[in-house]
This record gives structure tokens, C-alpha cells and sequence, in this order.
């Protein structure tokens, strides 16, 4: 069984390991009924629709 000749140091590891938990913004797209951004294959949070249909009621202030 394959033994390290050396401890890996604090450092090292530390550095090897930050690049895996890197965080990316999530991809908006327009909506094409009121035009404000959403995330992809959701319902629009300001106007309710989602795929040319009303889902979600929304009351218009």
C-alpha cells in the first residue's frame, strides 16, 4: 500500500481544496411578457408567467 513521504502541509492542502467550493451566478434571462430578468425555466417572479400562461396570480399595484 502506497504511503506520502511527507505530510502534505496546512498550506497546501488548504490551497488545493478552495478551488472546488467557487460559486458562479446563476444565467438570468429576460422575460418576454414584462421584460425584467428571471431565472431560466422558472415562472417570472414579477408578472406570474411562465411559457405565454399566467401560473402564478400577481396583483398588479
Amino acid at each position: 500500500m502506497a504511503v506520502p513521504k511527507r505530510k502534505t502541509s496546512k498550506a497546501r492542502r488548504d490551497k488545493r481544496r478552495s478551488a472546488v467550493w467557487k460559486l458562479q451566478a446563476p444565467a438570468l434571462s429576460k422575460c418576454p411578457n414584462c421584460g425584467e430578468f428571471k431565472l431560466a425555466h422558472r415562472a417570472c417572479t414579477s408578472c406570474g408567467m411562465y411559457r405565454g400562461r399566467q401560473v402564478i396570480a400577481t396583483t398588479e399595484a
